[in-house]
C-alpha cells in the first residue's frame, strides 16, 4: 500500500489519540517532512504524523548531535524533548531542555541550537500563526495555577473535580495555548473533541476510550495527542497533572 493509500485509508477511520513516545521510537511510521528549509536540520530533520490537512502539523525532530541556527522560526511550536538534551540560545537566555522539559518557540524568533549526543524531540506546530515577541518560551512545569473550568456538567459521572491552569504562551490570535492543568479525580463520558491537544502527564495517570472502544491508559511521563474530531471519554481515578499544548479554532 501506498503513503497516499495509507494517508486515505486513515482518514476514512474515526480520529482518536496518538502515544507520542511509541510515534518517535518506530520510523516506519508517519511521513517524512517536505519543504524549503534548506540545510537547516533543525526544521528539516522531522517525521510528521499522517493528519488531515489543517492549521496543524505534529510529530518527531531526530538530530545528531551538532549544531545549528534558525534564523526565522516560521510558525508557533511547541517542542518537548523526548530523549537527549538540547540548548536553545538568544542573545537573553540560554535554555537547556532535558528530558520531559518543553518550550514554546515564538513565530519569528531567532535562535542557536547544539545538542551533545542524539536527541528526540516532539513538537506540535501552529501554521496559521502570527509573528510574535521573538521569544522561546520556556514551560514551567511548577507554575502558580489559578482556578479553572471543569468537564461540561452534562458529561460527568462522578462530582465536578477541582482543576487548575496556567498558561504559558498564547498565540496572538488566541487559538494556540500551552501551560500547566492539575485536576482531582473525576470520570467523564465521551466528549467530542473540537481542538488538538497536546498532552504530557506530569503525575497521575488517565484512561481513554474512543468512539470504537480503543482503550489506552497513559501515566506519567506519558506523551500523546488527542486528534481534533476523536470522542472519548477521560477517567483519572488519582490526582494527575499535566503540560499541554492546544489548538483550538475559534
Amino acid at each position: 500500500m501506498s503513503k497516499l493509500q495509507q494517508a486515505a485509508a486513515r482518514h476514512r477511520t474515526p480520529r482518536s489519540f496518538v502515544d507520542l513516545r511509541k510515534f518517535a521510537s518506530d520510523k516506519s511510521q508517519g511521513l517524512v517532512a517536505t519543504g524549503s528549509v534548506g540545510d537547516n536540520r533543525f526544521l528539516s530533520r522531522r517525521r510528521l504524523l499522517d493528519l488531515p490537512p489543517c492549521p496543524v502539523t505534529a510529530g518527531v525532530i531526530a538530530l545528531d548531535a551538532g549544531c545549528g541556527v534558525v534564523h526565522c522560526q516560521p510558525a508557533d511550536e511547541f517542542i518537548i524533548v523526548s530523549e537527549g538534551a538540547i540548548t536553545l540560545t538568544q542573545p537573553v537566555q540560554a535554555l537547556t531542555l532535558g528530558p520531559g522539559d518543553s518550550a514554546v518557540l515564538s513565530h519569528g524568533a531567532e535562535f542557536s541550537w547544539s545538542a551533545q549526543e542524539p536527541v528526540s524531540i516532539i513538537f506540535m506546530r501552529y501554521h496559521s500563526s502570527q509573528p510574535a515577541d521573538d521569544s522561546v518560551v520556556p514551560i514551567q512545569q511548577a507554575a502558580q495555577r489559578e482556578p479553572s473550568g471543569t468537564p461540561p456538567a452534562h458529561l460527568l459521572l462522578t462530582p465536578a473535580p477541582v482543576c487548575r491552569n496556567f498558561t504559558d504562551y498564547r498565540s496572538v490570535d488566541g487559538a494556540f495555548t500551552c501551560g500547566t492543568w492539575d485536576s482531582t479525580p473525576y470520570h467523564r463520558s465521551a466528549m467530542f473533541y473540537h481542538h488538538y491537544e497536546l498532552m504530557y502527564l506530569l503525575d497521575g495517570s488517565v484512561t481513554f476510550i474512543d468512539e470504537i472502544g480503543r482503550t489506552e491508559t497513559f501515566v506519567r511521563g506519558d506523551i500523546f495527542l488527542v486528534e481534533q474530531s476523536a470522542q472519548c471519554s477521560w477517567e483519572s481515578r488519582e490526582d494527575v497533572a499535566k503540560v499541554y499544548a492546544i489548538y483550538r479554532p475559534a
